[in-house]
Protein backbone atom coordinates (compact mmCIF):
# COMPACT_ATOMS: atom_id res chain seq x y z
CA UNK A 1 0.00 0.00 0.00
CA UNK A 2 1.51 3.27 -1.13
CA UNK A 3 0.81 5.95 1.44
CA UNK A 4 1.91 8.58 -1.07
CA UNK A 5 -1.45 8.03 -2.76
CA UNK A 6 -3.34 9.09 0.39
CA UNK A 7 -3.89 12.76 -0.36
CA UNK A 8 -5.88 15.39 1.48
CA UNK A 9 -6.70 17.64 -1.48
CA UNK A 10 -6.39 17.93 -5.24
CA UNK A 11 -8.02 16.51 -8.33
CA UNK A 12 -8.59 12.80 -8.68
CA UNK A 13 -8.67 10.50 -11.67
CA UNK A 14 -12.04 9.41 -13.03
CA UNK A 15 -11.86 5.88 -11.61
CA UNK A 16 -10.73 7.09 -8.18
CA UNK A 17 -13.41 9.72 -7.71
CA UNK A 18 -16.09 7.28 -8.78
CA UNK A 19 -14.97 4.75 -6.17
CA UNK A 20 -14.80 7.42 -3.46
CA UNK A 21 -18.25 8.69 -4.40
CA UNK A 22 -19.66 5.19 -3.92
CA UNK A 23 -18.04 4.98 -0.49
CA UNK A 24 -19.68 8.27 0.48
CA UNK A 25 -23.11 7.14 -0.71
CA UNK A 26 -22.83 3.97 1.39
CA UNK A 27 -21.63 6.06 4.29
CA UNK A 28 -24.63 8.38 3.93
CA UNK A 29 -27.00 5.43 4.20
CA UNK A 30 -25.23 4.14 7.32
CA UNK A 31 -25.21 7.58 8.93
CA UNK A 32 -28.94 7.99 8.23
CA UNK A 33 -29.64 4.71 9.99
CA UNK A 34 -27.35 5.77 12.85
CA UNK A 35 -29.29 9.03 13.14
CA UNK A 36 -32.51 7.07 13.54
CA UNK A 37 -30.88 4.96 16.26
CA UNK A 38 -29.63 8.11 18.01
CA UNK A 39 -33.12 9.59 17.97
CA UNK A 40 -34.63 6.36 19.28
CA UNK A 41 -32.10 6.11 22.11
CA UNK A 42 -32.59 9.78 22.93
CA UNK A 43 -36.36 9.42 23.08
CA UNK A 44 -36.12 6.28 25.22
CA UNK A 45 -33.88 8.11 27.68
CA UNK A 46 -36.14 11.17 27.69
CA UNK A 47 -33.44 13.35 26.14
CA UNK A 48 -34.79 16.68 24.88
CA UNK A 49 -32.23 16.68 22.06
CA UNK A 50 -33.45 13.45 20.41
CA UNK A 51 -34.79 15.29 17.37
CA UNK A 52 -31.57 17.29 17.15
CA UNK A 53 -29.62 14.02 16.92
CA UNK A 54 -31.81 12.96 14.00
CA UNK A 55 -31.51 16.27 12.15
CA UNK A 56 -27.75 16.47 12.67
CA UNK A 57 -27.30 12.92 11.40
CA UNK A 58 -29.46 13.59 8.37
CA UNK A 59 -27.50 16.78 7.68
CA UNK A 60 -24.28 14.76 7.74
CA UNK A 61 -25.87 12.26 5.36
CA UNK A 62 -26.78 15.06 2.97
CA UNK A 63 -23.22 16.40 3.24
CA UNK A 64 -21.91 12.96 2.26
CA UNK A 65 -24.20 12.81 -0.77
CA UNK A 66 -23.34 16.36 -1.87
CA UNK A 67 -19.66 15.56 -1.42
CA UNK A 68 -20.08 12.43 -3.56
CA UNK A 69 -21.33 14.70 -6.32
CA UNK A 70 -18.38 17.05 -5.84
CA UNK A 71 -15.71 14.34 -5.92
CA UNK A 72 -14.70 15.26 -9.47
CA UNK A 73 -13.84 18.81 -8.33
CA UNK A 74 -10.87 19.89 -6.19
CA UNK A 75 -13.30 20.59 -3.33
CA UNK A 76 -14.49 16.98 -3.19
CA UNK A 77 -11.48 15.37 -1.54
CA UNK A 78 -11.20 17.76 1.44
CA UNK A 79 -14.96 17.54 1.98
CA UNK A 80 -14.68 13.76 1.86
CA UNK A 81 -12.09 13.82 4.61
CA UNK A 82 -14.40 16.10 6.59
CA UNK A 83 -17.19 13.54 6.22
CA UNK A 84 -14.85 10.86 7.54
CA UNK A 85 -13.95 12.97 10.59
CA UNK A 86 -17.57 13.91 11.31
CA UNK A 87 -18.58 10.26 11.12
CA UNK A 88 -16.20 9.54 13.98
CA UNK A 89 -17.77 12.38 15.97
CA UNK A 90 -21.15 10.68 15.74
CA UNK A 91 -19.74 7.97 18.02
CA UNK A 92 -20.20 10.47 20.85
CA UNK A 93 -23.96 9.88 20.57
CA UNK A 94 -24.05 6.27 19.28
CA UNK A 95 -20.84 4.43 20.26
CA UNK A 96 -21.21 1.80 17.51
CA UNK A 97 -20.77 4.57 14.96
CA UNK A 98 -17.07 4.36 15.81
CA UNK A 99 -17.03 0.96 14.09
CA UNK A 100 -18.92 2.45 11.14
CA UNK A 101 -16.37 5.27 11.00
CA UNK A 102 -13.48 2.80 11.01
CA UNK A 103 -15.08 0.72 8.29
CA UNK A 104 -15.69 3.65 5.98
CA UNK A 105 -12.32 5.25 6.71
CA UNK A 106 -10.70 1.96 5.73
CA UNK A 107 -12.73 1.85 2.52
CA UNK A 108 -11.90 5.50 1.84
CA UNK A 109 -8.15 4.96 2.15
CA UNK A 110 -8.31 1.69 0.20
CA UNK A 111 -10.15 3.39 -2.66
CA UNK A 112 -7.69 6.28 -2.68
CA UNK A 113 -4.71 3.93 -2.90
CA UNK A 114 -6.16 1.35 -5.28
CA UNK A 115 -7.78 4.02 -7.44
CA UNK A 116 -4.44 5.77 -7.92
CA UNK A 117 -2.85 2.40 -8.72
CA UNK A 118 -5.51 1.66 -11.33
CA UNK A 119 -5.08 5.12 -12.85
CA UNK A 120 -1.32 4.52 -13.20
CA UNK A 121 -1.87 1.13 -14.85
CA UNK A 122 -4.32 2.60 -17.36
CA UNK A 123 -1.87 5.42 -18.16
CA UNK A 124 0.95 2.89 -18.69
CA UNK A 125 -1.18 0.77 -21.02
CA UNK A 126 -2.29 3.82 -23.00
CA UNK A 127 1.33 4.94 -23.32
CA UNK A 128 2.39 1.47 -24.46
CA UNK A 129 -0.44 1.35 -26.99
CA UNK A 130 0.56 4.77 -28.35
CA UNK A 131 4.14 3.56 -28.92
CA UNK A 132 3.01 0.47 -30.85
Amino acid sequence: MALKDVRLFGRLGKFTWRMLAMVLVGQAISISLGALVARGIGMAEGNDRADTFLYAGLALSVLCIVTAGLMRTPLGLPLGWLCQALTFLTAYIVPMMFAVGLLFLGLWVLCLVQGAKAERLVAEREAAAAVD
